[in-house]
């Protein structure tokens, strides 16, 4: 998929460099390209290893791998019987991560079925693009990959496979659904999104190959520079709006203990699954109805575990949880006694998405001073952009408030202040950028810059 292997090096580089800022008891990173259809070729890209010194990763590739180039094709490691399972393979088939937890029943771990001999600790994520964005509207032709049984893969989904982040860790750190696990899959998005302007780019570039000399050269130091731009403003913006949503969590962390019995999204989607599994029995084996029960509350789990901005999550309910409900409301008589029950839990689950800005709630939190209780939940609850920088300021000097309690405080900082620095040179670098742009644009050779 890639033809520019030093770029999308660089590019998988940021990406392993920006997870192993964020999470401290990560130890090494490993990205592997993957595609294209129905080959799906997967490489080994780099690998950084954290080192003794604050910021110091080593980087480069093992010299013996099955995954070195040229790498190992679908059909070489996906799920067969008679040949030893891999996690790559179940990461790649079903589009979902894969977390080594307890390495001792890792059933996918090769080196254990090889030898008995358990691995480490680690988490595997696809990184997941969607079909529309890299073959366009028209996809009825598209080739998909086979499982040994000669059944097309992904046939059914809206995404394709075009890489796999794989994070190791320090043993008993790291757990499924944890908030490493959750830092991982959030930039994946971010991988996703810089290896799609990776593709993207590269077929703009095939059809400037016919331009003079001088044109191509000032093409490709606008490539250079953008390039660091694009990467350092994305890696940096995400990571710092993914802390913003652990922020999130952990304040309301702090309003559910000193407002006893206050009901939070998760204990409204508690009941909300015990409604479903009472009258689980009553389907009678109906699989249509069990396919969209299984959906909703794979929906509802996943909707317990996000903390996006309330507006999101209010989306996500009337996108993906309601319209579930409503036809097992209307579609069968199982749920009649719930039904307005159930409603009214829908529209306190909407409500719940925003106790976090809620005055009379953030008023009964002692020992915060009061321009902490109006100024941080306002913060907090923000998406920083190139527009709201200060923001970012305004967090730091709250999290020095020392009557401010929640958890993680000052690694949180930390993190932050490392992403600030990236953020900073932002601007520099888009001045230097848009000197060449006008350069280019008026057909003056750049000799140098």
């Amino acid at each position: 998929m890639f033809a520019d292997s030093d770029l999308l090096e660089t590019t998988c580089m940021n990406i392993i460099d920006a997870i192993l800022l964020c999470l401290e008891n990560a130890t090494k990173g490993t990205i592997y390209s993957v595609g294209p259809m129905p080959e799906l070729r997967t490489v080994r890209i780099t690998s950084g290893v954290r080192g003794e010194s604050a910021g110091q990763i080593t980087w480069g590739l093992p010299e013996v791998s099955d995954y070195n180039d040229p790498g190992k094709t679908w059909l070489e490691f996906r799920d067969q019987p008679g040949r030893i399972l891999e996690a790559m393979g179940w990461c790649v088939q079903m589009q979902k991560s894969w977390t080594s937890d307890n390495p001792h029943e890792d059933y996918r771990s090769v080196r254990k079925q090889l030898s008995g001999e358990p691995e480490d600790f680690h988490h595997m994520e696809p990184v997941l693009l969607r079909k529309r964005d890299i073959f366009g509207p028209h996809r009825d032709g598209l080739e998909y990959p086979t499982d040994w049984q000669g059944l097309p893969i992904w046939q059914d989904t809206d995404y394709v496979v075009v890489g796999i982040i794989k994070i190791h860790f320090r043993s008993y750190t790291i757990e499924r659904g944890d908030r490493s696990s959750k830092v991982i899959k959030k930039l994946s998005r971010s991988l996703a999104t810089e290896m799609l302007s990776l593709h993207l780019r590269e077929s703009y570039l095939k059809g400037r190959e016919r331009l003079a000399r001088q044109r191509l050269q000032s093409c490709n130091v606008v490539a250079h520079e953008l390039r660091n731009a694009t990467m350092k403003l994305s890696f940096a913006f995400s990571a710092v709006n993914a802390e913003f949503g652990f922020l999130r969590e952990r304040w309301e962390m702090v309003l559910k203990s000193a407002v006893p019995g206050l009901r939070d999204k998760s204990l409204i989607l508690k009941r909300l699954e015990i409604l479903i599994r009472l009258r689980l029995p009553a389907l009678n084996g109906s699989k249509e109805l069990m396919r969209i029960v299984g959906e909703l509350l794979e929906t509802q789990r996943e909707l317990k575990a996000l903390y996006i901005l309330p507006e999101h999550l209010e989306k996500w309910v009337d996108e993906k949880v309601r319209p579930k409900w409503n036809l097992l409301l209307t579609e069968t008589q199982i749920w009649k006694d719930d039904a307005e029950e159930v409603r009214g839990l829908l529209a306190e689950l909407r409500r719940s998405f925003r106790i976090g800005l809620d005055a009379k709630l953030i008023e009964r939190v002692e020992g915060l001073p009061k321009n902490v209780k109006s100024r941080w939940p306002e913060l907090i609850y923000t998406r920083l952009s190139r527009g709201n920088i200060p923001v970012l300021n305004e967090i730091l000097e709250l999290l020095d408030c020392s009557e401010l309690e929640i958890p993680h405080k000052l690694h949180t900082r930390k993190v932050l202040l490392s992403l600030k620095s990236l953020i900073e040179i932002i601007p520099e670098i888009e001045e230097r950028s848009n000197i060449i742009l006008s350069s280019l644009k008026n057909d003056d050779l750049l000799e140098d810059l």
